[in-house]
């Protein structure tokens, strides 16, 4: 039995071998049976060292407040790392078009404030292209490209303006883009034509003193993306002003195919004029004013405006082309009735210095001018001509009945010191004449005192008698305006009445000539203004001729020299 016994153990004990060698580790959960095997108790773990400390060893681990005694340690927050969202996809096209804007042959001929607008509208683009597809233009687009083909019915010329082809249907990509940009490019050149004209005016011509009203080309681009109808906002940018609208009626009449009997006889220069007097529009302030003075140079008239309606017009004496009255807009500031006199630089330089270099002080004495130095009365007799500069001397003309600028003058100032004044009593058949340049660029006219009277009741509602009482006195009187009445003085060679008559005046300057070759590329038709008829000199008095030290008579034949 014994021995039996201790067969089946050994048989066991082989048993458990061979499953241990077999099976797998036991999990935690095994039922298999296990040896209990006590053993000396482990020292307690150590407690988790606070967060607060793990952060002092590991700086890469925020500090966190320690937890308050008497309370569980806080828990440290995971920490959270925000994700950069991407920005959106660009679209392909757009992407082509900023790269092709920085392309150097692309920006060649391109004006740079329009290649500035067209980097940073696309540069800030999300989504697709303003005017393209991959069908070709979308609608939008189209009247846009129309509306700049119909240029030249707006006085501008269809043929400057770079189009791509309206039905082309773009084989890729990069085509979109350079069609897209093409007529970006067209957009804004006629928005700067279409709003301030083709050419800088004062590089055309000295005597134009103009800004025209340019409108930004960012500015464009965001107008003309939020327009409902681009080819409305295109005609929006042309000037508004009655005589511009009435202009371009007359150019597409004259320009209506049909019977030329049925239509006005209009030749190629009449057509012409009609353009550059259109041009010219485009450089006026927008704003002329709720009231306004227009002095129109070769028309030799002047007009007061009130809210668009004439209720003052008058004839005009305007300076010779020598001495030729500038294009400019001016806010008149003062009236001042019996005004004194300052001879102007070019007085001083042409008539005067000449005179006193040779000791003709004569020329003083019939014209009643005295001479002073920073504000001091000085004798010119002690002054050494040839050596001194005569700007740093006042020559002033009293107030009186041979004063030139008459009862009455107008200032409204300016870079140019150019005014408006009354004239002395025989100069005034002049008005009777046609052709009335006369003088230094200052403007005269026929009724000075009703002249006053328009512009003191507008500003403020005097009456007539009161202004009649100024001009009676005699006395040097000077009235502050309360309101700052621009003053635009102009030269239009053609303007239109209410019942679309066309009246055209001569190119007393040779303006119209100048810009006829800048626009059309020949001054054919626009002939070289005339030499200034001389005209006879005048003497204030009947008193003769007499000599002075110098021995030449000229005190006779100076007099009036200045009024000249």
């Amino acid at each position: 039995m014994r021995l039996r016994h201790l067969v089946a153990v050994l048989l066991c004990t082989a048993q458990v071998y061979v499953l241990a060698a077999v099976l797998p580790a036991c999990a935690e959960d095994s039922a298999a049976p296990t040896e209990t095997v006590v053993t000396k108790p482990a020292a307690p773990s150590p407690a988790p060292a606070p967060v607060a400390e793990k952060a002092a060893a590991d700086p890469a681990v925020p500090a966190q407040p320690a937890a308050p005694a008497g309370q569980p340690p806080l828990v440290a927050e995971p920490l959270v790392t925000e994700t950069a969202v991407p920005p959106p996809p660009v679209d392909p096209v757009v992407a082509i078009i900023r790269s092709k804007l920085a392309d150097p042959g692309l920006r060649k001929g391109a004006h740079a404030d329009d290649l500035a607008a067209l980097q940073a509208f696309y540069g800030a683009r999300t989504g697709g292209p303003l005017w393209i597809t991959e069908m070709g233009f979308s609608a939008r687009g189209q009247s846009a490209l129309f509306e700049i083909e119909k240029a030249d019915d707006w006085g501008l010329a269809a043929s400057v303006f770079e189009l791509p082809l309206a039905s082309n249907l773009p084989a890729s990509a990069e085509a979109q883009g350079l069609a897209e940009i093409k007529l970006d490019l067209a957009i804004l050149k006629y928005a700067r034509f279409a709003r301030g004209g083709r050419f800088n005016p004062s590089e055309l011509s000295r005597l134009l003193d103009q800004e025209p009203p340019l409108r930004d080309a960012k500015t464009v681009l965001a107008e003309i993306e939020a327009a409902d109808a681009p080819e409305a906002y295109l005609q929006s940018l042309h000037p508004k002003h009655e005589q511009f609208v009435r202009l371009r009626q007359a150019l597409l009449k004259a320009r209506e195919p049909g019977e030329e009997s049925a239509k006005p006889a209009r030749s190629e220069r009449d057509i012409k004029r009609l353009v550059i007097n259109m041009e010219r529009w485009r450089w006026m302030p927008e704003d002329l004013g709720a009231l306004y003075v227009w002095s129109n140079t070769p028309e030799f008239k002047l007009y007061v405006v009130k809210d668009g309606k004439t209720i003052f017009a008058d004839k005009t004496l305007v300076g010779t082309i020598g001495y030729a009255t500038p294009i400019f807009s001016a806010d008149m500031a003062t009236i001042v009735f019996n005004p004194d006199w300052v001879a102007p630089p070019t007085v001083l330089v042409e008539k005067l210095l000449p005179s006193l270099r040779r000791k003709h002080y004569s020329i003083l004495k019939s014209n009643k001018l005295s001479v002073s130095h920073n504000g001091k009365p000085v004798d010119p007799r002690k002054i050494d001509w040839s050596r001194v500069d005569i700007h740093s001397f006042t020559f002033t003309q009293k107030a009186g009945s041979k004063n030139v600028l008459g009862k009455i003058k107008f200032l409204y100032p300016n870079k140019h010191i150019v005014y408006m004044h009354d004239t002395l009593p025989y100069r005034r058949k002049v008005f009777k004449e046609s052709k009335r340049d006369i003088g230094y660029g200052c403007v005269r006219m026929a009724k000075p005192q009703q002249f006053a009277q328009a512009l003191l009741a507008a500003d403020k509602e005097w009456p007539a008698s009161q202004v009649k009482t100024l001009w009676d006195k005699g006395l040097n009187k000077s009235v502050t305006l309360d309101h700052k009445f621009p003053v635009h003085t102009t030269y239009f060679t053609s303007v239109v009445d209410d019942k679309g008559k066309v009246a055209s005046f001569g190119d007393l300057y040779g303006i119209d000539r100048k810009l006829a070759t800048a626009l059309f590329g020949t001054a054919k038709g626009f002939p070289v203004p005339p030499p200034q008829k001389k005209r006879p000199e005048r003497s204030y008095t009947s008193a003769p001729a007499h000599r002075t030290s110098g021995g030449s008579g000229i005190a006779g034949s100076m007099q009036g020299f200045l009024d000249e």
